[in-house]
């Protein structure tokens, strides 16, 4: 099997949501030789920008999203580690996101879902779950302060939307604002919420997020 032929059958275990199928396809990948990097940007993100388009089309639905969003995890689970390898200890790569969903909010599947893609796309990830106090966030922010960082936050509800603009506000307070981008995402979040709150991006969908990250961390 070619090089390009294993990167379409991994492109494929992820359009197909074949869960069991990910992990032994991805370690036949590398026996073969393919780096992670490789792996991740050829097949598997292909795979994940492919289902994207789909559920943005309604041609399927969350289901089928988060067995997909599965199927990625499983060859992730295998890649993190010789990612770290391949990339050195002291490359920071595309940057490090740290995503997480507000305080008062436990709504995860969205949060999951970009977290995947983010990872898929080069970042390294910190994910500090959900109902995340804002003084959390800020002590992140400021323990990695000199990196390339961005934050990504999610909420379902506008309540906890409102902690994002006290996210901004504390940064801001700490004198960390200009050391990290934002991005915040969620049903009740708009462009125009960005703009109010002085953050710096938002994304209609997970696939979409992992392109407007890469796109800001320039």
């Amino acid at each position: 099997m070619s090089n390009q032929e294993m990167l379409d059958k991994l492109r494929d275990i992820i359009v197909t949501q074949n869960i069991n199928g990910s992990a032994a396809a991805t370690q036949e990948a590398l026996d073969s030789g393919l780096t992670a990097v490789e792996i991740i940007n050829g097949g598997l993100s292909v795979g994940m920008k492919i289902i994207g388009d789909k559920f943005e089309a309604a041609e399927v639905y969350l289901p089928q999203i988060m067995m997909s969003a599965k199927a990625m995890n499983a060859a992730m689970e295998i890649l993190v580690p010789i990612l770290a390898e391949e990339k050195g200890a002291d490359d920071e790569g595309v940057g490090l996101a740290i995503t997480y969903v507000q305080e008062g909010d436990i709504h995860d599947i969205g949060h999951r879902l970009v977290t995947t893609m983010l990872g898929a796309n080069g970042f390294r990830i910190l994910d500090m779950g959900v109902d995340v106090p804002n003084d959390d966030i800020v002590t992140e922010v400021a323990k990695n302060k000199g990196k390339k960082v961005i934050l990504v936050g999610s909420a379902l509800m506008t309540t906890s939307m409102l902690g994002q603009k006290d996210t901004v506000e504390m940064l801001t307070e700490e004198g960390l604002r200009d050391d990290v981008k934002i991005m915040f995402g969620g049903a009740p979040v708009s462009d125009g919420w960005i703009a109010e709150i002085g953050a710096d991006a938002t994304a209609e969908n997970a696939a979409d997020a992992a392109r407007v990250a890469l796109e800001i961390m320039k």
